[in-house]
């Protein structure tokens, strides 16, 4: 959490005015802002380690997706189960919960000594950051300066910073540290813990409740009306760099070892970072363009990036094969931004939890079929060909997005332009 210099007391929340010692609106803000990059963070950490685990358990690439695809499916869960709740009962209690879930996850994967634990960590894990996901993004949409609005910015380039952090990190300890599994997942359980018991003492409450919390948990995806359009216009550029995200991810290392004959798990780390930590400058290079065309020109440059990808898979350059990586990141960036900024401009503070949660839905099915299937066709196609296919589908995705976006008119605002802004309402 933030520091104690940006907590002032008698402020209390921001909707009841219980005199308190809480943070500010700004120091909130950046505060789930680090969160949730903590969370991802620890969401990427398994990636690089998924190559030790297999030496280690003696098991094949299709099972290696599965316990990357197993994440993914247990997030989406938490998504459409809880998704909404933190518009019912407040955002604090549904953070504090998730976390201390995250921690059991850690927990988890402190004692595997099998496939059977690693499965189970990852379903906790992917529960506890679903969870987390739809209730940080609308907390960041509600603690956001009404003339600088920075929320959209923040959950654009959260997923793809925070799962680069955490890749890199994973990667640099498995080959300098002794017992690299241990270490980061002590100090994840009690970060997490921690994290936990800070929210409910020092972030102030930003959404009002309402009624129908147990009738919010019915399993569904809920966009608002209001917003429906957008979200059917940007869903081809979510499943294209997400899909994206997830081949990387889940085969990316392996690419690495198996195709271009570099067994060393820093390198394998540096390619996640290579595509997820130039999204961040994606992002941050298109934050004042107009939604539309940060789309459209992202999905463009990220299916020139897969294109390079291709080509350097086809013809075993290793130079190429990072280039275009770096290359795609932007364009996972741009696009995302855009998507983003386009589905959220103006919903209504009730209905934030509920929209981020769909958009982040959509996102992770994206993020997690194609990997699963991609590492079910390797053990037959070869790695290489799996995923020269793969980046063919995704270029198709974005170039159909592309089509979408280009026949819809572009809205008048950038990314980041203030919307008109609306007090919760208690």
């Amino acid at each position: 959490m933030a520091g104690t210099a940006g907590i002032t007391r008698g402020q209390g929340d921001l909707l009841s005015g219980v005199p308190s010692l809480r943070l500010s609106r700004s120091a909130g803000f950046w505060s789930v802002a680090l969160l949730l990059m903590l969370v991802l963070a620890a969401s990427g950490v398994p990636s690089p380690l998924y190559r030790v685990y297999q030496a280690e358990f003696g098991f094949s690439s299709g099972v290696l997706t599965l316990i990357f695809g197993v994440y993914a499916f247990a997030l989406l869960l938490a998504l459409l189960i809880v998704g909404e709740l933190s518009d019912h009962i407040g955002r604090r209690p549904v953070l504090a919960g998730a976390l201390v879930v995250q921690a059991a996850a850690m927990v988890l994967f402190l004692v595997a000594d099998g496939v059977g634990w690693l499965i189970a960590a990852r379903i906790v894990q992917g529960l506890g950051t679903g969870a987390l996901t739809g209730a940080m993004g609308a907390a960041l949409l509600d603690l956001q300066r009404p003339d600088k609005p920075l929320g959209p910015l923040v959950n654009s380039v959260s997923p793809g910073f925070g799962l680069s952090v955490g890749a890199v990190s994973a990667g640099l300890l498995v080959e300098y540290v002794a017992e690299p599994t241990d270490w980061v997942f002590s100090v994840l359980t009690v970060v997490f813990v921690l994290a936990a018991v800070a929210i409910m003492v020092f972030l102030p409450e930003s959404s009002p409740r309402r009624p129908g919390a147990l009738r919010s948990l019915r399993p569904r995806v809920h966009v608002p009306r209001p917003q429906r359009t957008a979200f059917v216009i940007v869903l081809p550029c979510l499943l294209a760099t997400w899909a994206l995200g997830g081949l990387y991810a889940s085969l990316g290392p392996s690419l690495v070892a198996t195709v271009f004959g570099i067994d060393d798990h820093v390198v394998g780390s540096l390619l996640i970072l290579a595509l997820n930590g130039t999204g961040l400058v994606g992002s941050l290079g298109m934050r004042s363009v107009v939604p539309a065309r940060a789309m459209v020109s992202g999905a463009l440059v990220l299916a020139v990036g897969l294109t390079g990808t291709i080509v350097a898979l086809a013809t075993v350059t290793t130079w190429v094969f990072f280039t275009s990586a770096v290359v795609s990141g932007f364009g996972f960036g741009a696009a995302f931004l855009g998507a983003m900024a386009t589905v959220t401009h103006d919903v209504e503070p009730g209905e934030r939890g509920g929209l981020l949660s769909a958009v982040f839905t959509a996102s992770y099915l994206g993020f997690c079929l194609p990997a699963i299937a991609a590492g079910i066709a390797a053990t037959s196609l070869g790695l290489a060909l799996t995923a020269q296919v793969y980046g063919g589908v995704v270029i198709v995705l974005a170039l159909t997005a592309v089509a979408g976006l280009l026949l819809r008119r572009e809205p008048a605002q950038p990314a980041t332009e203030p919307a008109p802004h609306r007090e919760p309402v208690a």
